[in-house]
């Protein structure tokens, strides 16, 4: 596999708080990474400096996608190369319609027929929003909001997708539907970084994973090692979210069978 992603000994700062330490990251073509941390561990800020979104950052250190230098970019030129994000709250339009919020997902593209195909696409993964169509999107739920951010992203075509805490404020229901959905997005081809507090739900679908404390990555491995990890079951992987992942496998293989 080829990288797709390489994140090169960056910082970042916000005024005067040492956001980001050296961080170093490679991510490889279809694969699904997902970064672990406490709050205030610089997860958010990843995906943010990645993006462009912080202004005159990173201070030091290299982004490349594809092969290509992005760090120093503005959004809209890095979203064009291929990276979409979904960030943390969601952010829909609230005063434009759920067609509407898709379609601007899609305002780099030229291809009408393609872009209709694509919402199609995006209606049968999430089939709430086909019945929501010409519903304002600040009246959908939070996991609605949450599916139309998502589907919004996937209307550029990306060649990879951020997500910064998809889970947050949903019902156990929702997560498992939404992990899932995940999944057949990566199946679809497209890489995925995850920021994700539900520690065992993102292990549960991530080919690798890498543990960040104070803006440092501290440990890294396949999902598999880290959910092996003492220190990660300790600190991470507590006994109370297990039920949920077990809840999880139960509903994806009843899917299987639809």
């Amino acid at each position: 596999m080829s990288a797709l992603l390489e994140i090169r000994n960056v910082e970042t700062y916000y005024d005067l708080i040492y956001a980001l330490r050296g961080v170093s990251l490679t991510i490889e073509t279809g694969r699904i990474t997902t970064i672990l941390g406490n709050n205030g561990a610089g997860k958010s800020t990843i995906l943010k400096t990645v993006m462009g979104l912080i202004d005159d950052q990173p201070d030091k250190g290299e982004i490349h996608f594809a092969g290509q230098r992005i760090d120093g970019r503005d959004t809209e030129w890095i979203m064009r190369r291929g990276i979409s994000f979904v960030p943390e709250g969601r952010e829909v339009f609230e005063e434009l319609s759920v067609r509407e919020n898709l379609l601007l997902g899609a305002y780099t593209r030229r291809d009408r027929r393609a872009i209709q195909a694509d919402m199609e696409w995006i209606f049968g993964l999430f089939p709430v929003l086909k019945e929501r169509t010409h519903q304002w999107a600040g009246t959908l739920s939070g996991g609605e909001q949450q599916m139309l951010a998502i589907g919004r992203a996937l209307m550029s075509r990306p060649k990879m997708l951020l997500l910064d805490e998809p889970s947050l404020g949903l019902s156990p229901l929702l997560v498992k539907e939404i992990f899932a959905i995940i999944e057949t997005i990566n199946a679809k081809g497209v890489t995925i970084l995850l920021v994700e507090q539900n520690a065992r739900m993102a292990l549960s679908v991530a080919h690798e994973g890498l543990i960040l404390e104070n803006g440092r990555f501290v440990l890294q491995g396949s999902s598999a090692t880290l959910q092996a990890d003492k220190n990660v079951q300790e600190f991470y992987l507590g006994m109370h979210s297990e039920a949920a992942v077990k809840g999880y496998q139960r509903w994806k293989r009843k899917r299987a069978w639809r």
